[in-house]
């Protein structure tokens, strides 16, 4: 019986990665498409109906083409931090509060805290074995961008958790069956929403990858799979921040079509926001998190500790 049982959720993670990539490959689809008409201009729309075969395409292209490694890069490092990277934005996905077959996490937030973290080793050490100065230079700002931004991330996480009292994503749900968190606060919402677009290094965040001045950051020297699995860690996070913002402040996690209603209107933000906003400039970004982000989440906590100190 135990065998079953574990060849089941075995069954269950194998179609979750599964939905995850072919999840990756309509968003970078739907990106293109929204940014061409951001653009006016033409998205892909030759390869099948509507360009629906793109992804598929830009798959079999990227993984066929020949693997370059630079001669004087660390290469095994350079070889593994891709793969390293990709597998991390996929463990994140076991966080999801299935109601059924996958694995329970009743400390979510301690595991998420941990994933995100050991996202930053990887472009740090993809950057320095490349043995490139663009690409140094693009990992460390990646590095001190993400290290920044996951202060700010993990205070407004608090008040949340404050509310619920709990690490477990499952409570959100729970707790949000009479009126969202969005409602009470929208503060912190919008806070939360910028810090994943700087966690993901997103547009007007992007400093890793701000090709006018470092050349595409710390990827610069990765070619076809190792290029396409940093492509596919970076959306793949995309994909879960959005569903992380829905658990958190838009009514928790459901079987519903609302619920993917809402994941899909907030990874159309992420991409709204690459195709309308300039890129930041690095201080002021450091700025943004350290003198503005900080004060409204530790004031914010202070506020959902005294509520919650008053209602007890």
């Amino acid at each position: 019986m135990y065998f079953y049982d574990l060849l089941l959720v075995l069954i269950g993670v194998v179609i979750l990665i599964l939905g995850v990539l072919i999840g990756v490959a309509f968003l970078t689809l739907l990106e293109r498409s929204i940014l061409g008409y951001i653009q006016i201009r033409k998205g892909p729309n030759k390869v099948g109906f509507f360009g629906l075969l793109q992804p598929f395409s830009d798959a079999i292209k990227l993984f066929n083409k020949e693997g370059t490694y630079p001669h004087f890069s660390n290469y095994f490092c350079y070889y593994f931090s891709p793969i390293f990277s990709f597998i991390l934005s996929l463990l994140l996905w076991v966080l999801i509060p299935y109601l059924f077959n996958l694995i329970y996490f009743n400390l979510g937030v301690l595991f998420f805290f941990c994933l995100t973290s050991m996202g930053v080793y990887s472009i740090m050490i993809a950057g320095w074995s490349s043995n490139s100065n663009y690409a140094l230079l693009g990992g460390l700002r990646s590095v001190a961008q993400t290290i920044s931004y996951e202060v700010s991330m993990a205070l407004i996480f608090m008040s949340g958790i404050l509310l619920v009292m709990g690490f477990d994503f499952f409570y959100f749900n729970l707790y949000q069956n009479m009126i969202w968190f969005i409602f009470i606060m929208i503060p912190l919402f919008m806070c939360f929403f910028s810090s994943l677009l700087a966690e993901t290094n997103r547009t007007p965040f992007d400093f890793a990858e701000g090709e006018s001045e470092l050349v595409s950051g710390f990827n610069v020297k990765y070619s076809s799979g190792g290029f396409a699995l940093i492509f596919l860690a970076e959306y793949s996070s995309i994909l879960f921040m959005s569903m992380l913002l829905v658990i958190l402040y838009l009514g928790g996690y459901s079987l519903s079509l609302l619920f993917y209603l809402k994941l899909s209107l907030i990874s159309f933000l992420f991409i709204w926001v690459r195709g309308t906003l300039p890129r930041y400039r690095y201080d002021k970004l450091m700025y943004l998190a350290w003198k503005s982000y900080l004060p409204i989440s530790l004031n914010y906590l202070l506020l959902m500790l005294g509520i919650k100190v008053y209602l007890l």
